[in-house]
């Protein structure tokens, strides 16, 4: 394809495979896609490598069709929000019915196929996830409550869950602990984001904290939300996936994270406004890699258990 063409695509808005990429969000599926694969490589028993490699993609296209379904529905908030006005939706590059279609298929492919290489008790709980994130949290939770990421949180939780059924057929207390990390890192990790985007809530009428309670009530919300999650980070240590390594990565990311949660509790809005807001922001990156770090030393433990070094 030759750079006019290409121009040409770009100036009539014309769809190109990278705008379909984009609707299955990939950066949010890298997320999904590793810690599907950290609770199934930490799973007791195990599977064929292809079974496992076919399992995680499975549930890394069931995350991406979550995505284009959602970014169906919310295409009227996105075209409004500077953060989002660029999706392939609002954008013109991609029809609503063209994501609508792409998000239903791979749904439906995603669950049956994980199913019949694996168990149906990971097939439902796929389903559940996807169900989930594009009816409960997108069209429900979102637009109704400022609690829409603390419950809608659980959509993103699941996919540690569903790596490990892939292996067991089960549930746990280590899968659900794994889940419990991850949905209680959630509401912090977004309202810190929602703190220097809320102008972008505010017009498209998110009922984020930040817009129904204002930022100081945010802020105090974060740091509350620090403790529990750091009792269950560091508790999770002492499970059959934890280990000496995982205590140790969980002690210093959670006091850190603490301190960095307390850094936010302490500013008000004209610090904030006079640097533009530089410590959410850095607060909101350590957020990110705080949750690879931690399912990172889990899988540590998971590589070094078959020599005896792993665990306790």
């Amino acid at each position: 394809m030759t750079d006019a063409s290409i121009q040409t695509q770009a100036d009539t808005g014309e769809a190109q495979f990278g705008d379909f990429v984009a609707l299955l969000k990939p950066r949010v599926m890298s997320l999904v896609v590793f810690t599907a694969a950290v609770g199934l490589l930490a799973a007791p028993g195990s599977v064929h490598p292809f079974v496992a490699f076919f399992a995680v993609l499975c549930i890394a296209i069931g995350g991406g069709a979550s995505g284009a379904l959602n970014m169906w529905y919310d295409a009227d908030i996105d075209r409004v929000m500077k953060r989002t006005s660029g999706r392939p939706i609002p954008s013109g590059r991609v029809q609503p019915a063209e994501a609508l279609a792409i998000g239903l298929t791979l749904s439906g492919f995603s669950v049956v196929m994980l199913g019949l290489a694996t168990n149906w008790v990971a097939a439902g709980l796929l389903a559940f996830t996807i169900f989930f994130y594009a009816v409960v949290y997108t069209m429900w939770l979102k637009r109704w409550t400022p609690q829409n990421i603390v419950i809608g949180g659980a959509a993103g939780a699941f996919p540690p869950m569903i790596g490990w059924a892939a292996v067991t057929g089960d549930i746990t207390l280590a899968s659900v602990l794994m889940f419990g990390l991850t949905f209680l890192w959630t509401p912090p990790h977004f309202w810190a984001l929602a703190l220097f985007m809320n102008s972008d809530y505010e017009k498209a009428g998110v009922p984020m904290l930040t817009v129904t309670h204002g930022r100081r009530t945010t802020r105090r919300h974060i740091f509350a939300y620090t403790f529990p999650l750091a009792a269950l980070a560091v508790g999770l240590a002492f499970t059959s996936v934890g280990g000496p390594i995982y205590l140790a990565v969980a002690v210093v990311m959670n006091a850190l994270f603490v301190k960095g949660a307390w850094d936010i509790l302490r500013r008000d809005e004209a610090q904030s406004e006079a640097d533009k807001y530089k410590v959410e922001k850095r607060y909101f990156a350590f957020s990110l890699l705080y949750l690879f770090v931690h399912f990172g030393a889990i899988l540590a433990e998971a590589a070094l258990r078959p020599w005896g070094l792993g665990g306790w």
